[in-house]
């Protein structure tokens, strides 16, 4: 294959993406359904943010791995539909910012993972009802 065409069957990976392994897909979506206190408030907050170009909350769409709390700092696992979502760096301060106001949290760790990588299965059965009631179909 020539030097200035890379080759499909040996990707590299985005300088500006850490992978690592997440979850399996068959634990996901997350939705924080048995959540209580502090971590219920954050999921919480979590359901108010929504896709900026459907409504539908980012839990609902299953862009969310995961919430972890301990000693009032929580971290959140996320993801995105795409890693060049144009709307990266809108939803990730979004979701620092929403997750910083909850009264009990006082530090926020986001990560953003890759793994395993988002499909329209993890769209809860709320979000894919919101999405149809948007005019898509799933």
């Amino acid at each position: 294959m020539s030097a200035n065409v890379p080759d499909p069957d040996d990707p590299t990976p985005c300088a500006y993406t850490d992978y690592r392994e997440g979850e399996t897909a068959d634990d996901l979506p997350a939705t924080g359904e048995d959540a209580t206190g502090l971590e219920a408030d954050v999921w919480d907050a979590l359901y108010g943010i929504e896709d900026p170009e459907m409504p539908i909350s980012i839990v609902d769409l299953g862009l969310i791995y995961g919430v972890a709390l301990e000693d009032g700092a929580a971290t959140v696992d996320m993801t995105l539909t795409y890693s060049g979502c144009p709307a990266r760096d809108m939803l990730t301060e979004e979701v620092e910012e929403e997750v910083a106001a909850v009264d009990g949290v006082e530090d926020v760790e986001l990560r953003l993972v890759w793994s395993p990588e988002w499909t329209v299965e993890m769209v809860t059965e709320r979000g894919k009802e919101d999405l149809r009631e948007f005019g898509l179909s799933i």
